[in-house]
């Protein structure tokens, strides 16, 4: 997954997935696999980033690649993006409003969502405090 915008008309914002198909040793090859420009192979150069803090008095420069493993993401992570299959592991009620709408929404059909849910002692329950619609979890479960 990008972790920057590094050109977005080209689909390379930050969020996209991709899958590897070569390393180098100053780029990753890799073939977009979301968004309108799904399919497209991508070249991701080594980028220079720079701390932003001004509280730090040595100021240092670091090549390194934009992106990360995505085995799992956050629920803010994922949205903009519809995926097949959903895991929703929710082990404790910290939803700001909205977000577990966002979460639930993101699977194409009601057959590739599966949901953990945890109460207090760590057992699984089939609940969990739903800020905003008590419609979201009806008949999903």
């Amino acid at each position: 997954m990008l972790l920057c915008n590094v050109d977005q008309s080209k689909g390379l914002c930050n969020g996209t997935r991709l899958i590897v198909t070569n390393l180098y040793d100053n780029n990753i090859e890799a073939r977009i696999i979301t968004g309108h420009c799904f399919g497209d192979l991508a070249y991701l150069p080594r980028m220079i980033v720079e701390p932003t803090d001004k509280t730090i008095a040595t100021k240092f420069r670091r090549r390194q690649f934009p992106v990360t493993v995505c085995f799992a993401m956050t629920i803010n992570k994922s949205q903009g993006q519809s995926l097949t299959n959903v895991g929703l592991y929710l082990r404790k009620p910290v939803f700001t409003h909205g977000q577990l709408y966002v979460a639930v929404s993101r699977v194409t059909s009601k057959k590739g969502l599966k949901v953990l849910i945890l109460d207090k002692e760590g057992r699984s329950s089939n609940t969990t405090k739903n800020v905003v619609y008590k419609e979201v979890l009806q008949n999903i479960i």
